[in-house]
């Protein structure tokens, strides 16, 4: 054998072991189709319909107890995703009435802290009859909140909502009046700006009837203490006669304009006021008769429950009746513009929907529209599907027909 064969015999087993090790490698390594996909976590807050949570914890609140805070963890175990401070959560609960019979309420309630990942909180105050008339019952789920929902309940929830949030893009000094339960998503505000934006000047003004009722009360004043730029002013209509002033209170009356100009450094600030109707009829107005841009005030009237504004509409009255039906509930009415949505128009006429936190938010009222067209004062921050409509925010423009 020559030297050149002999050469020739190397090269081609080497070569031949080259080809070898890619085929075995090529065969070793797993093809595409099975190779594991990573698991996404839930990164959207929002989910569609409803989410079974469980209570983790209760905690009563003030010194009445009654106002209590509720933990709730989701049953899935996926985290929860950031919502906007000043939300709130919907509850789908169901209730025994009188005769025996199962229904099902509605109800929405602010988140009351910053996000956690884990767990929302919500803080419920119990609602008794009205003190002028005490025939009429308390509150039908802040009661069953306060009697009945403990560790290990499960609730249905709905996705946070809402648009009374506080604008974190800002730094224009933020002023946060609260009064009674109204508190509830201003501390969460609070929470979010003191955590996100600590440089920010920020300014709680928080009333209540007597330290009685006072909540997170020591959390506000270890905010206070911690933080140089929160600035805290607790206001009492009634003050205990034992209590002195400055000792938990800085004021005695109720929030209003010259409560305001007596805190408030001169400039610009962003407002935002949550409370009981009374206050927010007196308050809101003179805000912006006082000179504050329309843009920097905002407000929910005790939740979004309760709410009510100019711009969510005007009833105008009809000179020719429209005819609205609803079609499960076999009635056709004449809508004659003197109700400001077809919410209001359906419970007067003794139609009863579900509904939630009557400013377009929640999405609880989402109805399918069979024939006819509904309009809007303001579009609703719900994403309402092609053929629906949001009966607590929509009036007609013409004969409707409604599958409620």
């Amino acid at each position: 054998m020559t030297a050149l064969a002999l050469l020739g015999y190397i090269f081609a087993a080497l070569l031949a072991q080259v080809i070898a090790a890619i085929v075995f490698a090529t065969l070793r390594r797993k093809p595409p189709s099975v190779e594991p996909t990573p698991v996404r976590a839930m990164t959207d807050a929002a989910w569609r319909g409803l989410r079974a949570f469980r209570v983790r914890s209760r905690d009563d609140e003030d010194d009445a107890i009654s106002q209590t805070s509720f933990y709730l963890e989701p049953v899935d175990r996926q985290p929860l995703a950031p919502y906007r401070a000043g939300q709130f959560l919907t509850f789908q609960i169901e209730l025994t009435d009188a005769r025996g019979e199962i229904r099902q309420v509605t109800r929405c309630y602010s988140l009351s802290d910053r996000h956690d990942s884990q767990a929302f909180r919500i803080t419920v105050k119990r609602i008794p009859s009205p003190r002028d008339r005490p025939d009429l019952p308390p509150g039908l789920v802040s009661n069953h909140f306060h009697d009945r929902v403990t560790p290990g309940a499960i609730l249905q929830v709905r996705a946070p909502a809402g648009v009374f949030v506080l604008d974190d893009g800002s730094n224009v000094p933020a002023v946060l009046i609260a009064g009674g339960i109204g508190i509830t998503p201003l501390f969460a505000m609070a929470r979010a700006a003191l955590a996100m934006q600590p440089d920010r000047a920020l300014h709680l003004a928080y009333g209540v009837r007597d330290s009685g009722e006072l909540v997170f009360e020591a959390d506000l004043l270890a905010m206070q203490e911690n933080h140089p730029n929160f600035h805290l002013t607790i206001v009492q209509s009634t003050p205990l006669p034992a209590e002195a002033e400055a000792d938990r209170y800085h004021a005695v009356g109720f929030i209003d304009i010259a409560l305001l100009r007596r805190i408030l450094p001169h400039g610009r600030h962003s407002f935002y006021v949550c409370g009981p109707p009374p206050m927010m009829a007196s308050l809101v107005p003179a805000l912006r008769e006082w000179g504050v841009a329309g843009d920097d005030v905002h407000y929910e009237a005790f939740g979004p429950a309760s709410i009510e504004s100019p711009e969510q509409g005007i009833a105008v009255p009809l000179e020719t009746p429209i005819e609205v039906q609803f079609a499960t509930s076999a009635r056709t009415l004449s809508w004659t513009g003197e109700d400001k949505n077809l919410l209001d128009f359906a419970e007067r006429h003794g139609i009863a929907l579900d509904s939630g936190c009557r400013s377009g938010s929640c999405g609880t009222c989402d109805t399918a529209v069979i024939s006819g067209e509904v309009r809007y004062a303001q579009p609703p921050s719900f994403d309402v599907s092609k053929g629906h409509c949001l009966i607590c925010v929509g009036a007609p423009t013409g004969d409707l027909v409604l599958q409620a």
